[in-house]
């Protein structure tokens, strides 16, 4: 059943990136380029997305998720190394290919070689994020 759901709500992600126009790299790229050819639609994209989050965080306070054990807890409010680091990476890597992780899984079905290749660079970058993250704790103890 988890996987049905996960299925589902996976989807309505997806078509909810293409119906947003998420998977245009331009849309994106016009967001970010405020002293240019600026776009703002994206801030609705985000704040229909934050909004309904912020509800449901308030809303799962002392509650069982149905298909789960537990509900995650909600993101630590301090800004630390590994936070501000791993935001300057994503967001180098958003502006200059004009995509994030989701709507890149979404639109590497149609986005051509480029896509995928953007999908594997992405992958190979999650996997080694783990060994680089270690290091960078062990060089950071010996300081």
């Amino acid at each position: 059943m988890r996987v049905i759901v996960s299925f589902i709500v996976g989807g309505l992600f997806g078509l909810g990136l293409l119906l947003s126009g998420m998977t245009d790299t331009t849309k994106v790229q016009g967001w970010l380029d405020i002293f240019g050819a600026w776009d703002p639609t994206l801030a609705f994209v985000m704040g229909g997305a934050i909004i309904p989050m912020a509800i449901a965080w308030q809303l799962t306070r002392g509650r069982t998720p149905v298909l789960g054990t537990a509900f995650p807890a909600p993101p630590e409010p301090r800004l630390g190394r590994n936070l501000i680091l791993g935001s300057v990476l994503f967001g180098a890597g958003w502006g200059l290919a004009g995509l994030c992780p989701g709507p890149a899984i979404a639109s590497a079905s149609f986005g051509g070689p480029t896509g995928l290749v953007f999908v594997v660079a992405m992958v190979v970058g999650m996997m080694g994020a783990p060994t680089v993250r270690t290091r960078l704790d062990r060089t950071m103890a010996a300081v």
